[in-house]
């Protein structure tokens, strides 16, 4: 006997929640067929199943699951010695079935690839229908396979990669299984992005190393925090996995430093009451970022999933994740549907699962005999796929893809080539436009031609995928740099024109270097480059071009005057009369200028800002993704009015006193609520303009109108105010 099998073998028999002889059968059994087996790599085959059966174990799975794991592989790999009804005779009608189940996954005759695509898909559905543990031993199949990939041909390597992210890791996701899920992911990555899984793991090693006892560190200040209240947990921390961040930051195009739950700590109570006093707890302890908090409890995820999410501040500025659930909700999180066979019975747990999908077998059951895929799909497309949708190659492969695709994101799904050379496109064989919506169980065909000039720059207005955008705009950056620069310098300076303003050619070449600089771009080139393949968008950089476009080309005569920029053309002069906000703010390069500060947004010093030339008060300085200042850059007739705008050194050696600033306090309704909060303002030296509140059912908003210094200073108020009881959160702004 193996050492492999004999570890798992005493662990089996420690645990006494199975049927040690039966499995112990199993393996001798499984070993003996399998004899003189080799695996590509040279080891003895039965220790495929025997690992097989060690991860089904670990999902704490019942008896006659470990014995299909361990007997998963011998009708297909021997069947000139065993069959089903040898198996269903020694081992019973389920572990049969099981085998069956996985057999009958892999290998299926078909006339055609239509009927392949319905038949596979089919034939899974109702594996899981009929028993979901088929599906729990594919799954564990797939990781170990996974686990041993290095020894296959970078063909294969690639093929079966790009099986297990497109098929198996979201089927595992589907069905709640995260902790394999992230395996396969992590995994799959490996082999079908390796530089990208490198730059990951170099910049996670960087990251970790720089604060490699950050974790310990934030785990040991929560634990400090509940234990004050007398609470019972258990602690665990993590780092976020390869895939997790890669997707973030080449899905997402979000920077490594951007990604605020690199850390997490998981924080696992009693009950669910014992989740919301815990995060109750967080929140006092730890400065919470707006906007990062999530209950998976109340509305839990598709997949069952059941948690508490926060993010708050931790030492030296890091921001951590911190995760409430139950054990019974950390079980469903780590395993998902597998969950439900944990300290259960088999019986008890199949009758659980079956009546969770029950739906599935009656669609299934309602649609056996049409062949026609549009129609045995379309019921399907509840619940399970309700975000994506699976299609099937000509060849039967499942390619999965986000809702609304279109043949393009297909393409580009399959590989970058092929999208590049793409001309058409077929749907269960008929010739449709490439925008066309694709729907779940369609059989795509990508019509390609070596003559092809390459991808559209419509198409980045068509395609759904945050795949197939990539890879398009790589193809331009790298391909038709010269055609980028053309129509970034076409589309930059269509926009400069909107200004109406007379500008030289100097001008112009001095605007876009000093935009180019601002971006972070080595040149103009460069900038045009960008706009030319869609990197950038003109849109999201018009405000920042129209500064640097107004700073060089604006007639220095309108800067003459010291107390303010002349109005533009139209417009009113400003009021003359002094104000107490003169000086803070730098209108146009000139201080000292008459401002009044917007009450839509009530900006602080350090936030960013931009100024809108009023009729008869002067300057309204807003912020700059103040939604009012949005709306009106976006206005023609409104052009001229707006002007750059910055705070002056004045506020920031803080020689100006204060500024109004509206914050919304939702808190738990007390008879004293109200007065604590007054208080806790009052001893943070806090003046207090203004008063209102609102009523519901239990809750109060209170909005208050204060005067702080800028923004550093309102953030020490609104953590003062986090730190009242009775206080759920505190928000900048009024509500």
């Amino acid at each position: 006997m193996l050492e492999q099998a004999a570890v798992l073998l005493e662990k089996i028999k420690a645990s006494g929640n199975y049927d040690y002889d039966k499995i112990l059968k199993a393996y001798e059994y499984a070993e003996q067929l399998h004899s003189g087996q080799k695996r590509i790599s040279g080891e003895s085959y039965i220790v495929h199943p025997l690992s097989v059966a060690e991860i089904i174990f670990e999902l704490q799975l019942d008896t006659d699951s470990i014995c299909a794991a361990m007997l998963h592989d011998t009708v297909e790999d021997c069947a000139d010695k065993i069959n089903l009804v040898k198996i269903r005779k020694e081992f019973g009608a389920d572990v049969a079935e099981i085998v069956d189940g996985v057999t009958k996954l892999v290998h299926i005759p078909f006339e055609t690839k239509q009927d392949e695509s319905i038949e596979n898909l089919r034939k899974m559905f109702l594996a899981m229908s009929k028993d979901l543990r088929v599906i729990f031993v594919k799954l564990a199949d797939r990781l170990h396979n996974m686990r041993t990939l290095s020894v296959r041909t970078p063909e294969k390597q690639r093929s079966i990669a790009l099986e297990t992210m497109h098929v198996y890791a979201p089927l595992a996701h589907r069905l709640g299984m995260q902790k394999i899920k992230q395996e396969l992911e992590t995994l799959a990555l490996y082999y079908l992005d390796p530089i990208g899984y490198k730059e990951v793991s170099e910049d996670i090693e960087k990251r970790y190393g720089e604060n490699k006892d950050f974790l310990e560190h934030a785990t040991e200040k929560v634990a400090e925090s509940l234990k004050a209240y007398n609470m019972k947990f258990t602690l665990s921390g993590r780092v976020k996995t390869i895939y997790s961040i890669y997707k973030k930051m080449y899905n997402q195009s979000k920077k490594f430093d951007e990604i605020y739950d690199f850390y997490a700590v998981r924080i696992i109570v009693d009950t669910e009451l014992d989740c919301y006093t815990a995060l109750g707890i967080i929140h006092e302890s730890f400065n919470s970022i707006p906007g990062r908090f999530k209950d998976y409890i109340s509305t839990p995820k598709p997949n069952m999933y059941r948690s508490l999410h926060t993010t708050v501040i931790g030492r030296e500025g890091i921001p951590f994740e911190v995760q409430i659930r139950t054990w019974e909700m950390h079980r469903v999180a780590e395993y998902g549907l597998a969950a439900h066979w944990k300290y259960k019975s088999g019986e008890q747990a199949k009758a659980d699962i079956d009546a969770k999908l029950q739906w599935i077998r009656t669609l299934l059951e309602t649609e056996k005999d049409t062949d026609d895929p549009d129609e045995f799909f379309r019921p399907l497309k509840i619940d399970l796929f309700e975000d994506e949708i699976f299609v099937f190659t000509p060849r039967g492969d499942v390619v999965n893809l986000p809702n609304n695709s279109t043949p393009i994101d297909f393409a580009y799904a399959i590989h970058s080539a092929v999208g590049n050379k793409m001309v058409g496109a077929k749907v269960n064989g008929n010739i449709v436009p490439i925008d066309t919506i694709l729907e779940t169980g369609q059989i795509v065909e990508v019509l390609t031609s070596a003559s092809s000039k390459g991808p559209s720059r419509d198409w980045l207005k068509i395609v759904r995928s945050a795949e197939a955008r990539n890879k398009i705009k790589q193809y331009f950056k790298k391909e038709r740099r010269a055609e980028n620069i053309v129509v970034g310098k076409t589309e930059l300076e269509r926009e400069i024109k909107r200004y109406g303003r007379h500008y030289t050619e100097a001008q112009k070449n001095e605007t876009m270097k000093n935009l180019a600089e601002r971006l972070s771009l080595p040149d103009v080139e460069d900038l045009y480059n960008n706009i030319g393949y869609g990197g950038l968008s003109v849109s999201k950089i018009a405000v920042k071009l129209r500064e640097e476009f107004m700073r060089v080309v604006a007639p220095q005569a309108e800067l003459a005057a010291p107390a303010a920029p002349a109005p533009a053309a139209g417009a009113k002069r400003y009021d003359a009369s002094a104000r107490s906000n003169a000086g803070s703010v730098i209108v146009d390069s000139v201080e000292g200028c008459t401002v009044k500060f917007a009450r839509c947004c009530n900006p602080l010093p350090g936030d960013n800002i931009i100024g809108y030339i009023t009729r008869g008060y002067g300057v309204s300085i807003h912020k700059y993704d103040c939604p009012n200042a949005q709306a009106g850059l976006s206005r023609p007739e409104d052009k001229d009015r707006w002007v750059v705008a910055s705070w002056s050194e004045k506020v920031a050696r803080q020689e100006y006193g204060s500024f109004e600033a509206v914050v919304s306090v939702f808190a738990d309704y007390s008879p004293h609520i109200i007065a604590d909060v007054t208080l806790a303002m009052n001893d943070m030296k806090v003046a207090v303009v203004s008063v209102s509140t609102r009523e519901n059912e239990g809750e109060i908003l209170i909005t208050l109108g204060i005067r702080c210094s800028g923004i550093e200073h309102l953030k020490n108020i609104i953590s003062g105010l986090h730190k009242i009881k009775g206080v759920r959160d505190v928000i900048r702004g009024g509500v």
